[in-house]
């Protein structure tokens, strides 16, 4: 019982900061283009599909959760660094996959259908729709992959450099 309420408390600071995220993410997104929310949370379930989407949110709750965890000095913090790296290359590789779905669905898609001047047209709208995946994807996964890395990282050095200064200034004791 009593490691329960750690684990919950930077549970309860993992969802604060994912929803905080998302919240700054869709206001910017929203200031910079001519799109109300509700259109952006409707284009990127068209354009990204919800499974990419779900996928995307728990790994990066996960990377957050471990973050959280190297802040807060919970257990052992090299241990949460490990974690939170492969949680934040699991995004990496969520997007790549999906980058190869949607060039995939778009090869298949040119496979199936008769090409005539009367429905090139009607194909390249097809393909743009996947080709439109396959790019959002990696896009979006890479560079959020290699934010949340950096994020790791920087926060569990900036932690153990404080660490090592500990003895130097309470006189060696």
């Amino acid at each position: 019982m009593k490691q329960l309420a750690p684990t919950l408390g930077n549970a309860s600071r993992t969802l604060s900061y994912l929803l905080g995220g998302v919240v700054v993410t869709l206001a910017i997104a929203a200031m910079t283009t001519s799109l109300s929310i509700q259109d952006i949370a409707q284009w990127m379930g068209q354009v990204l599909g919800p499974t990419f989407v779900t996928l995307l949110t728990i790994m990066v709750a996960g990377t957050l959760f471990c973050w959280v965890n190297i802040l807060r000095r919970t257990g052992e913090t090299a241990v949460w660094l490990e974690a939170g790296m492969h949680a934040a290359n699991g995004i990496t590789t969520l997007a790549l996959t999906f980058t190869l779905l949607g060039i995939s669905l778009g090869i298949g898609t040119l496979a199936d259908q008769t090409l005539t001047p009367e429905t090139v047209q009607e194909v390249i709208r097809g393909l743009t729709a996947q080709f439109s995946l396959a790019f959002l994807t990696t896009v979006i996964g890479l560079p959020l992959a290699a934010l949340l890395r950096a994020l790791i990282l920087v926060t569990y050095t900036n932690i153990r450099a404080k660490q090592a200064r500990m003895p130097l200034l309470t006189g060696g004791q």
